[in-house]
């Protein structure tokens, strides 16, 4: 090997090593600010208390402690995997082997990749932004168009679901008459549910060529996305049983695999903030019972939360744009394709992709749009 050659491998190889070291001082911040290695020591605690010979003497406590388990691996394990290849790489490096030159420079652009995703998701630092998320979606104006557009949102986060590996339950479901929905909700599981679904809440708009008309006409369309955090466990939030009304009923509708076809289906009233939760998907009253209590709590828990912030920023003289809570994105198929999101103006012009659940760039998009504003705040 020439001297030349040598120096520039020398050089190539330094290089790589003081990125792959600012990889590893942006990784071990991010872990420090989620208290990473805080939540493996408790998973190690739930472990040893899972070996208990009475563990399952009492199985609803069990299976909780199982769940709160699997969530924390969730979210430790992606974090762990990719502190560890950044320090395999890191090591590779300091031999400054040419031969592992190549190698190492496309690991170490994927690192750079996957770090800056992850940093992302280390803004979600809200209380319940590594929660569960319970997502309802309601057909507006637009008559048969409106119900079939509230469908194909339903397909659509079904769709981003399954590519980011969540687990879809549906809570309730009631057809539209004669083609799409009235209106859903489901539970969407997984690490960061809420935290990334949160930039989905508000009213989405569709405007094509209805199938609907027979003149074939443009029709513009509306349905509006509502979404709660999932805590299952107790809220601390005191509900007074005279202030809710509960009524049972058959699930109805072709909802098919959505329902379980009983008598035990159960409608939740809270008479002070008239607010309705259904449930129709447990095997029994009780367990539907059960479920509406947990989401009616979660939505006043919410309800209050978004009163807090309102009274915030009215003290601090806050002018709030009403359209990040309303509209908040465009589908155009006809005249031209787009999808614009009115909040960060993020677009993209291949719609068919959005509407088959593409949407981590819209997500992204708007937690970007999330700290920038923190960051004009501070």
């Amino acid at each position: 090997m020439s001297v030349k050659l040598a120096k520039e491998c020398e050089f190539t190889m330094s290089s790589l090593t003081n990125q792959l070291s600012d990889l590893k001082n942006q990784i071990d911040t991010l872990m420090g600010r989620l208290d990473i290695s805080g939540k493996v020591s408790q998973l190690k605690e739930l472990e040893v208390k899972s070996t208990d010979p009475d563990f399952w003497n009492v199985p609803d406590e069990a299976q909780k402690v199982m769940k709160q388990m699997s969530k924390i691996k969730a979210m430790i394990q992606p974090w762990q995997q990719i502190a560890n290849r950044i320090n395999d790489a890191l090591e590779l490096a300091q031999l400054e082997d040419p031969d592992l030159e190549q190698e190492l420079v496309q690991e170490a652009n994927q690192l750079a990749s996957e770090v800056e995703k992850m940093s992302l998701q280390a803004m979600l630092s809200g209380p319940h932004d590594n929660e569960d998320a319970i997502l309802a979606i309601h057909a507006g104006a637009g008559g048969v168009d409106a119900q079939d557009w509230a469908e194909m949102l339903e397909r659509m986060y079904i769709r981003w679901a399954e590519q980011n590996g969540y687990k879809v339950e549906f809570i309730e479901r009631s057809d539209g008459e004669e083609a799409g929905l009235k209106s859903v909700m489901m539970s969407i599981s997984g690490p960061y549910a809420y935290g990334y679904l949160r930039s989905e809440q508000g009213v989405h708009r569709l405007v094509r060529l209805s199938p609907f008309d027979s003149a074939n006409r443009r029709h513009t369309s509306f349905a509006k996305v509502e979404l709660w955090p999932d805590i299952q466990e107790d809220i601390d939030i005191d509900i007074n049983e005279k202030d809710i009304r509960v009524d049972t009923y058959r699930a109805s509708g072709a909802g098919g695999q959505h329902v379980q076809k009983n008598d035990t289906a159960v409608r939740m009233t809270h008479i002070p903030t008239g607010i309705v939760v259904q449930c129709q998907n447990q095997r029994s009253q009780a367990q539907n019972r059960e479920r509406a209590l947990q989401i009616l709590k979660a939505r006043l828990y919410e309800l209050e939360r978004q009163k807090q912030e309102a009274e915030l920023a009215a003290l601090k003289g806050e002018n709030v744009d009403a359209g990040w809570g309303n509209q908040i994105r465009s589908y155009v198929l006809h005249p031209y394709q787009m999808v614009k999101d009115h909040r960060t103006n993020y677009e993209v012009g291949n719609t068919s992709a959005v509407l088959d659940g593409r949407l981590n760039e819209f997500m992204e998009a708007y937690l970007r749009a999330k700290i920038r504003l923190v960051s004009t705040d501070e």
